[in-house]
This record gives structure tokens, sequence and C-alpha cells, in this order.
């Protein structure tokens, strides 16, 4: 299987300037490193502060796009590479992974639960809902059909208390920062195919700018090493999220040299 690239420019939900322009720059730093030419899909518009119910209107058209794209990837049999501006761009991949491939284990890598509905979320963010839509707790429009028994959270420590208790009754995994390791990833894995989605802000703030950077993350060799231990023939797709964009030139090329690092074990043969 060969990797198909796309990247997300259309707002989805979007409250930071730096997460559009983010996208493009990881895409061209991933261009650099894997040699795999991105398809950009969506218009860049302004961040602005709203309501899911006002943003996932507005983000149809995009999720669309990435959502035929996805289907289209994984229908000829290859993986997909997505870089998104937010998580919420995963509202269009993950139904098309539950339909393709019913028996994958999602790695959902975040700071964050993302467990949210309309009826738990206190912030509005649509990026906060993303996971439970995929489930069918709630309606999004662009589908549904995940096993929340095949999902492991991995380094989530920000987790609000209505949506924790809709975590657990789910029986969705979850591994906090401390219990992150090669090993317990790979024993959660078993024989399955892996779908892979880093939020950077999983990872200890300082490394990888992310909005909504939250303290006690993940080191950044132990993701690293994650990325190493993975079989490599058993990843059906990797999604990155949420790199915020400074005004620094700099700044940015230093933070995404670092990403690319971490994440080059990804694409390496084997």
């Amino acid at each position: 299987m060969t990797f198909e690239f796309i990247v997300s420019q259309g707002r989805i939900a979007d409250r930071t300037p730096g997460a559009i322009p983010g996208a493009a720059l990881t895409a061209k730093a991933l261009q650099e490193l894997t040699g795999l030419v991105p398809t950009f899909i969506g218009t860049p518009a302004f961040a602005k502060e709203d309501d899911w119910s006002r943003s996932l209107p507005e983000a149809r058209e995009t999720l669309a796009a990435l959502q035929n794209a996805a289907a289209g990837t994984l229908g000829r049999g290859n993986r997909l590479l997505m870089v998104a501006n937010t998580c919420s761009a995963s509202l269009a991949t993950l139904p098309v992974v539950a339909h393709v491939h019913p028996n994958a284990v999602v790695l959902w890598i975040d700071a964050h639960g993302d467990f949210n509905t309309p009826q738990t979320t206190q912030s509005g963010y649509l990026g906060g809902m993303v996971l439970a839509a995929a489930c069918g707790l709630w309606d999004s429009g662009h589908g549904g059909g995940l096993d929340p028994a095949q999902i492991v959270i991995v380094g989530a420590r920000d987790i609000d208390p209505a949506e924790g208790e809709q975590l657990q009754r789910s029986g969705l995994r979850i591994l906090s920062p401390a219990e992150t390791k090669p090993e317990t990833i790979l024993s959660l894995i078993g024989d399955a195919p892996v779908w892979i989605h880093v939020d950077w802000d999983v990872l200890e703030p300082g490394h990888v700018p992310a909005a909504y950077a939250i303290a006690d993350g993940l080191l950044p060799e132990t993701l690293r090493a994650i990325f190493e231990a993975i079989p490599k023939g058993r990843i059906l797709g990797i999604e990155l999220a949420e790199f915020e964009a400074s005004a620094d030139d700099l700044e940015n090329a230093s933070s995404l040299s670092f990403l690319s690092d971490t994440v080059s074990p990804l694409f390496a043969s084997g």
C-alpha cells in the first residue's frame, strides 16, 4: 500500500489563526520528508469563536471533500496521510475507516477526550466532539459506525466531568501519559490494523506548538518510540492535526524540524 496525501485548508471550527497556515507548513515539511505530493482541500478562512452549531454547517463542504478523498484512498487499497488544521477534520475520515476497515484500532493520541456531545459540551467547540460523533453518540451529518471498544485515547489528561462519564460507559480505553509506553500500545493493538491520529497538544508544552496545550504531556521521545514500535505494514492511515504556526519563521522551522523527526519512523520501510 502506498500513501496518498491530503491537507485540510478550509476552516473546520478553527478558533486560532495559526491552524490553517500550520497545516500548510506541516504539509511542506512532510513533502520534503516523504516525497509525497499533497492535495489541498478547502479554502482558508479567518478563525473565529463560534459554537459547533454554526461551525459545523460552515465546514460541511470541506468535510464532504475530505470524506470523498479518504473514501477514494482507502477504496483503492492505499493508506491515507492527512494533515489537518483541527481535529474536527476527523469527522470526515473516521466513519470511512469504520466502514472500510471495521476491525481497525484507532489510536487517538490527544490530550483531550474529544467525546463530548451537544448535550455535554461546555465550550461548544466542534473539535471536542469528534470521537463521540464517529461512535454515533450524536449526528454530525458525516456518518458514524466506529466501535468505541476499538479506540485507544493516548495521553489524555484534560477531560470534562460529563465527558468522562460518557467515556467510562462506552468501554473506550484511555491511557494517561504515565501509562503510555510502546509495549502497552502494542499489546492493545494486537494483530489489528491501525489508524493513527495525533493532536500535537498531546506533548508536553514547549516542543510542538498547539493551541490547547496542557501540562504534563507525553515526552517527544516516548511518542517517537511508539511510532518506531508499530509494525509499518499495519498502518492504514495517519492524521496530524493542530500545529499552531506563529508569525516567526525561524520558530516555525525549528518546530517543524522537530515534528518531522518525531513522525519519521511512521514512514520507514518495513
